[in-house]
């Protein structure tokens, strides 16, 4: 099984994971060029695509949704929510509706050899969701645009073998920032996104000896930055109620433009 992440970050989102069999992105908030250009680096073209699983509504988790699904055809798979919201956005142009596949939270489905576990997250949308992406005894998650985590989210993280975890601010910089005092405050509420402490106290949470690989993704562009987010994640696991320290595990930050490494688990 192999993962990577595309691009992240508060402009645009795109996560590919895959066995030999099969092949998925989590979201597509960026444009099919893009989207392009990262697959074309491991090999693969956006023809290979099986699915898209959305997240959410939000922009920049669907920006190059209408252009994809009218080209290639790719059936896409989303709560009821999301997929309502998306219907009613006139800015993706017309999608066929027979590519929108209907999930629920908390009900397993499969794609191929996939099997996909979506599970629910508190994020200021129509019905979010995050994703675990399993192959046989192998297990991967996609976990961003969460305002609070909970004990069923950390139940879902359980024995993971890699994970791209939202650790999108820091409080100080958000606080002092130029964003309007409401979108400061929806970004710090409970249905906005984890900050780089809470990221890493979830992690603090999910740990374990086969844990491969963490990507700290979902950074926002105005109230973080890379270093920030990695130093501060690795002071909460290393700091935090745990036996492990930051070193033990390879942790990195999923850049907004560039493509991860291929994590092959």
């Amino acid at each position: 099984m192999k993962f990577c992440s595309i691009a992240s970050g508060s402009s645009g989102n795109c996560i590919y994971a895959g066995s030999d069999h099969g092949t998925i992105l989590v979201d597509v908030g960026i444009s099919g060029k893009k989207v392009e250009a990262g697959l074309n680096l491991m090999g693969m073209t956006t023809k290979d695509v099986d699915a898209i699983l959305l997240t959410h509504e939000h922009s920049d988790h669907i920006k190059g949704l209408g252009v994809i699904a009218r080209k290639y055809g790719i059936p896409i798979y989303g709560t009821r929510g999301t997929l309502k919201s998306i219907q009613e956005n006139t800015g993706l142009g017309k999608i066929d509706p027979s590519l929108y596949q209907e999930i629920r939270a908390d009900e397993r489905f499969w794609i191929e050899d996939l099997e996909i576990l979506p599970f629910p997250i508190s994020h200021d949308a129509a019905e979010p969701v995050a994703y675990r992406i399993e192959h046989g005894k192998k297990a991967v998650a996609v976990v961003t645009d969460l305002g609070i985590y909970s004990e069923d989210t950390v139940s879902h993280l359980k024995n993971l073998d890699a994970v791209l975890l939202e650790a999108n601010h820091d409080i100080r910089m958000l606080q002092v920032g130029s964003y309007p005092y409401y979108l400061k405050q929806r970004i710090l509420g409970k249905k906005g996104h984890l900050s780089n402490e809470n990221a890493g106290r979830l992690l603090c949470e999910i740990l374990h000896d086969r844990l491969k690989t963490i990507l700290l993704g979902h950074l926002s562009k105005e109230n973080n930055y890379e270093e920030l987010a990695y130093q501060t994640v690795c002071a909460e696991v290393t700091m935090g109620d745990n036996p492990y320290k930051a070193g033990d595990f390879e942790i990195a930050v999923a850049k907004r433009e560039v493509p991860s490494a291929v994590i092959a688990v």
